[in-house]
């Protein structure tokens, strides 16, 4: 009983100082060594922090390439506040606001099927990825609002393309942020009311 007692005192205190003190240690150390990554991918700009790789953020102008819809937060891609409407595919309230954000689309792209990442949100609400099809569809109204062809645009949107991880996992997605960042790069606005 007491050796026992004495070799589960012993464990505890071993597993605590390894897996209490010395794994934070290490990941903090390594993460010294990847600092892009432990700090949230943050995007700056002339020193100015304009975003993060990880974290959608909302755009709504016409000029610019749109994320999915969240349900992240009060009014949507709320960092502190990530999750979805947890609304089930037969909830009235789902189906509504799907219907209507199909609706909106087809006003601007008529004849055109709507990809389902531009009117569905993600788990997290925080997803800042559309899928090629989903900045596909938005290429007409990006284009005829920044005056350049739809061909220019396209190659931009290639250019922007991520592949599949492990090339099968999910699908080929664009960064959002990325994308409109180099969008403003190469074709900037001149007297467009486009704005974020």
């Amino acid at each position: 009983m007491k050796k026992n007692i004495i070799t589960a005192v012993l464990m505890t205190v071993v597993t605590t100082v390894l897996l209490g003190l010395g794994y934070p240690l290490l990941v903090t150390l390594l993460a010294r060594f990847m600092p892009d990554k432990a700090d949230g991918q943050l995007i700056s700009r002339n020193k100015t922090i304009i975003g993060s790789r990880i974290i959608a953020q909302p755009f709504t102008g016409v000029a610019y390439f749109h994320p999915r819809p969240s349900m992240a937060g009060n009014n949507g891609y709320d960092p502190m506040n990530s999750g979805g409407s947890n609304y089930g595919p037969t909830n009235q309230k789902l189906i509504d606001r799907v219907k209507a954000a199909v609706a909106a689309l087809q006003a601007e792209n008529p004849g055109k099927p709507v990809p389902v990442d531009l009117v569905t949100t993600s788990g997290s609400g925080l997803d800042p990825h559309i899928t090629a099809a989903g900045a596909e569809f938005q290429v007409p109204r990006v284009a005829k609002v920044r005056g350049i062809s739809e061909s220019d645009l396209r190659n931009l949107v290639r250019a922007h393309t991520e592949d599949r991880q492990l090339g099968f996992l999910g699908e080929q997605r664009i960064n959002v942020l990325e994308l409109n960042l180099a969008l403003d790069e190469k074709y900037p606005m001149r007297n467009v009311s486009g704005q974020q």
